[in-house]
């Protein structure tokens, strides 16, 4: 079956904000990270079934989608998780916060790598404890931005830690971490009796044929100390669904986790189950891997025209998800360029401050639309430039 990427629904007359209606009608919106592709078709039918049954009761997780998920894992990874390992969330945002209440502490905080994504941030002030950074350290090649770990700085900063709160694939940089690396941060968590909280959001949503490994599945040893956090969010586009999962293979924080998760009343929406149930069955998966075809191709897409007609701009190339991290500090724009194109681009980009101080010159774009957009986007940038 054929699936096509190159329509994209008009959110415009919808009476609420979203992507789409946040800014002016003449402002190309291509900031938070939602797709403008429709969800797949199974998922888009078990909603219709639900709503046209007529009552949209209270529902609680079943064992068979903690059944669902686990299989998903075993599909995709041939990671061995026992549905009772599974606690259902409502989102990954919710899901690290909840962690943070309960492994960290006014002399614990936590640990992050920045750039990150923005809600990492936000942890700091939600819970009240500390945010100890480690910045991943930039290198360019030509206008290609890479990230690595300074490993003198995360073997030191690890001390302070509750929680190590690793984005992995990287949100906004695109980065897949190698094995090499994650045993390594792994190993220095362990050491220090940092609990380990991977939010892998964007694991399915893998770009030129990259491939990924959770980090729990690394070793029986670093499952002990691993929280997982997985949606269907991001990969099939339904993230206002707000439905999660915790894997927590370890009883002992399972049950700090679950205590907390309780404690704070959080119900997933009904929908939210439903799409998650279809979603991780399996019955998409011939639509994901177009979607994957078509956002690699998007990825190429962007690179190739940043390098031939934006030279002073640099860019990363993604590894997975659907976002382009892009630096204008050669550009000779004064201040944020964020700012200065959604005024002289009309063209909305994400505030690269808001994913760390290292954001500073930067934006995140999101190339998950059709290549029409992504062509007209990049156009308005590029006549927009000094």
């Amino acid at each position: 079956m054929k699936y096509s990427f190159y329509a994209t629904p008009n959110r415009r007359n919808l009476n609420i904000l979203n992507k789409w209606t946040y800014y002016p009608k003449d402002v190309l919106p291509m900031w938070v990270a939602d797709m403008d592709f429709p969800a797949p078709i199974p998922i888009l039918n078990e909603l219709h079934r639900v709503v046209d049954q007529g009552v949209l009761g209270y529902e609680i997780p079943s064992k068979s989608l903690s059944e669902t998920v686990a299989a998903r894992m075993d599909h995709l990874y041939q990671w061995k998780v026992r549905p009772e390992s599974v606690v259902t969330v409502t989102g990954i945002v919710s899901g690290f916060n909840v962690a943070a209440r309960v492994f960290c502490s006014l002399k614990k905080g936590v640990l992050i790598q920045t750039p990150v994504f923005n809600e990492f941030h936000e942890v700091k002030n939600n819970i009240g404890i500390p945010q100890i950074d480690v910045p991943l350290v930039k290198s360019v090649d030509g206008n290609i931005l890479h990230y690595e770990i300074d490993w003198d700085v995360f073997r030191k900063q690890v001390k302070k830690a509750g929680m190590f709160l690793l984005c992995n694939p990287h949100n906004p940089l695109g980065i897949i971490f190698s094995h090499k690396d994650l045993l390594r941060m792994a190993e220095f968590c362990i050491e220090n009796g940092v609990v380990i909280v991977s939010d892998e959001i964007h694991s399915e949503l893998l770009l030129g044929g990259n491939q990924f490994t959770p980090m729990a599945k690394l070793s029986p040893e670093i499952a002990k100390h691993t929280i997982t956090l997985v949606s269907p969010s991001k990969t099939f586009n339904v993230p206002g669904l707000f439905c999660g999962f915790a894997i927590i293979q370890n009883k002992e924080l399972r049950e700090r986790y679950k205590k907390e998760v309780e404690h704070l009343r959080l119900h997933v929406n009904s929908m939210g189950l439903h799409a998650a149930q279809v979603a991780f069955s399996g019955q998409c998966d011939g639509w994901l891997r177009e979607l994957r075809r078509y956002l690699t191709a998007n990825r190429d897409f962007l690179v190739k025209y940043i390098t031939e007609n934006m030279p002073n701009v640099r860019t990363t190339i993604s590894e997975a998800t659907y976002l382009g991290w892009l630096d204008f500090t050669r550009t000779g724009i004064k201040g944020s360029p964020y700012k200065y194109l959604i005024k002289n681009a009309k063209v909305a980009l994400s505030e690269g401050k808001i994913f760390g101080s290292d954001g500073k010159g930067h934006t995140r774009i999101n190339f998950g639309t059709s290549r029409k957009i992504l062509k007209q986007g990049l156009d308005r940038i590029r006549r927009a430039l000094p």
